[in-house]
């Protein structure tokens, strides 16, 4: 053995994340940028005074709530394409449980993070320690067991030399793009201050190269033939093609060749809105020019997608007795789905080598393109328009309230102000560049229909997971990202009530976020499923016991943490408020008061969810009958 250094656990950790650099491209970078904290029994005393004595260029961030930090770690790296990542730590028992659902939250999407989470004592001698699990199966298992289930990597160093083997297979996970995803490694709290001495090669400048996967040559020939025997091919643009950077060879492709591209959630702003063969977001919250491209088609592209029930429309988009797949994927697992052709490598020199291979080819799909684009244009333009009428207004989402509830709902919120108008009013006040940030309810299904960008990697959508809570803690992580971006928040305010702890850390480190907190007085995504299934309005309105809707002031609470803050009824409200707030130095909350059932709805989606098969309530049995003959039209597996 060489050269050693005697460090703690905890110490170790620290030197070893100040060392780690990828390569991509040619171009190097540290990977770790910080590390979130809360700090508890558990980890103050061990990772705690590591980064107080030495952090390195590590920034340290103290979270407010562990979930909340994590979900800021977690938007930063998404932000950077999966280049750079926090660390996330937290005390044991309930701190680190509180991190499970952000753990969860990276995995669905693929996001490389580094959890630290804080464990009882590895000598056992003080058990049962403060927050400790007791279990007569096994005194091993721990609240952090738990994390096992959310991570593509889980340890637990219960010796200071495990830690060397145990970081070097958690950062090979980390810079793999085709397992990148949450890494968990357990801290006892005694093991964290216990020393070592270390080879001191272990702490060496370590370069981790991300190189791009290239597909093979049968497999590029196949896909090429497979493209050329088709006449209209759809590329569907997935987060992976963002992650590759392949946004200028998808446009390249497409021009060439005449090849119309609909985007996911997450791969949304890989190409500019205004780009003529972009038909917008597709499936279940798709455009009607997207959803029409996509059931026509007689080849599907998949380009860095994982094909979730939102963008299948729960496996029912296509024509599977005419539809093949092509799936252009670094992660094997993922090309294979729909019986794919699979080009296993990286989106961007997939494409590059796939583009000579198709000679003088060009769909059939001509006008049809451009028409199904302006139609789209023509509808967002209506929806933008929508004024509410207190006598035979028809929202967006029928036959679930009648005129005097949403009259009730006009007087109690004192607006009259639609979902649909304030988003589309957002979109076309912020500065081109400016990044939007949502999540959960029904304003993603809002933003990817109706929020347009020409400007790459500005939209921002945590959909693989869905998590409420997710905004606001998320608006701060891509802050970290985008220091000089205005950053706007899009959440409903059953998120807000779930988590937005991390407004406070917002503010605390003056990282500027704009929070547009739409209120409609409840729950209106899922009112929307229940009602549309057949039942009635339960428990998803905010009413109190008098059965009166809530009027909450959002502002006030906003206003009490230090906040710049709006109240908005009206278009003309929220024009003169963002004017003003592209002048303001701190967080901004516009607290945004919408009618409920004025969010879009339809365009040729349908969703797979559960329905009762016995019921009292007739709707929901015919329902349940007509989502049968619906599954018979399915793709089985």
């Amino acid at each position: 053995m060489g050269e050693t250094i005697y460090l703690t656990t905890a110490q170790a950790i620290v030197k070893f994340l100040n060392q780690q650099y990828v390569s991509i491209d040619g171009i190097e970078s540290s990977f770790v940028e910080g590390v979130f904290n809360i700090f508890g029994h558990g980890n103050v005393l061990g990772l705690g005074y590591a980064l107080e004595e030495e952090p390195g260029h590590l920034k340290v961030i103290q979270g407010k709530n562990e979930q909340g930090m994590a979900h800021s770690a977690i938007a930063y790296s998404k932000q950077k394409l999966r280049k750079k990542i926090y660390a996330v730590t937290a005390s044991s028992g309930p701190g680190s449980a509180n991190m499970i659902t952000a753990a969860a939250t990276a995995h669905a999407n693929n996001i490389p993070i580094l959890f630290l989470p804080a464990d009882t004592f590895a000598t056992r001698q003080p058990d049962p320690v403060l927050q400790q699990l007791e279990h007569e199966s096994s005194i091993s298992i721990t609240t952090n067991d738990s994390f096992k289930a959310v991570s593509r990597y889980w340890d637990r160093i219960e010796r200071p030399e495990q830690l060397m083997s145990a970081l070097i297979r958690a950062f090979e996970v980390l810079t793999n793009p085709a397992t990148a995803g949450p890494v968990t490694i357990c801290l006892p709290q005694d093991t964290g201050g216990e020393a070592f001495e270390f080879d001191l090669e272990f702490f060496k400048k370590r370069i981790h190269y991300i190189d791009r996967v290239y597909p093979s040559d049968r497999a590029l020939k196949d896909a090429a033939n497979c493209i050329t025997s088709s006449e209209r091919p759809v590329m569907i643009v997935g987060g992976g093609a963002k992650y590759s950077g392949a946004g200028d060879m998808i446009k390249k492709f497409a021009e060439e060749y005449k090849i119309p591209l609909v985007e996911t959630h997450a791969g949304k702003s890989t190409i500019a809105s205004d780009f003529p063969y972009n038909l917008g977001g597709t499936g279940v919250l798709g455009t009607s020019a997207a959803n029409k491209a996509v059931s026509s088609a007689d080849l599907i592209i998949g380009i860095g997608t994982r094909y979730t029930d939102f963008t299948t429309s729960s496996k029912t988009a296509f024509n599977y007795e005419t539809t093949k797949f092509i799936n252009i994927n670094v992660n094997r697992i993922q090309a294979y789905k729909f019986d794919a052709l699979q080009l296993v490598g990286d989106a961007k020199v997939t494409l590059e080598k796939l583009f000579n291979e198709l000679g003088n080819y060009k769909s059939t799909f001509g006008g049809e393109l451009e028409s199904w684009k302006m139609e789209w244009h023509r509808e967002r333009r209506r929806l933008h328009d929508v004024v509410f009428q207190r006598e035979d207004f028809s929202p967006e989402v029928k036959n679930h309230f009648t005129q005097d509830i949403l009259n009730e709902y006009s007087d109690i919120l004192n607006t009259r102000f639609t979902q649909t108008d304030a988003v589309v009013t957002l979109n076309e006040q912020v500065e081109e560049g400016s990044i939007v940030v949502a999540s959960a309810g029904s304003l993603p299904g809002d933003l990817q229909r109706l929020w347009e960008t020409n400007t790459t990697n500005t939209y921002h959508l945590e959909y693989g997971y869905s998590c409420m809570g997710y905004e606001i803690a998320g608006g701060l992580g891509v802050k970290l990202a985008n220091p000089n971006s205005e950053v706007y928040v899009v959440l409903g305010d059953g998120s807000f009530l779930m988590l937005h702890t991390e407004l406070v850390t917002a503010l605390q480190y003056n990282k500027k976020i704009n929070i547009m907190l739409f209120d409609n007085a409840g729950y209106g995504c899922i009112n929307n499923l229940q009602m549309s299934n057949g039942g009635g309005s339960f428990n998803c309105e905010l009413r109190n016991s008098d059965k009166k809707i809530m009027n909450i002031d959002y502002a006030k609470i906003a206003e009490g943490y230090g906040c710049k803050v709006y109240r908005i009824h009206n278009r003309q409200e929220l024009i003169e408020a963002l004017e003003d707030a592209k002048h303001q130095q701190l967080t901004t909350l516009f607290d945004i008061k919408v009618l409920p059932k004025t969010m879009s709805d339809g365009y040729g989606g349908w969703w797979n969810v559960g329905l009762s098969e016995v019921s009292s309530i007739p709707q929901v049995t015919e329902n349940y009958q007509k989502r049968q003959e619906k599954l018979n039209e399915a793709w089985k597996y």
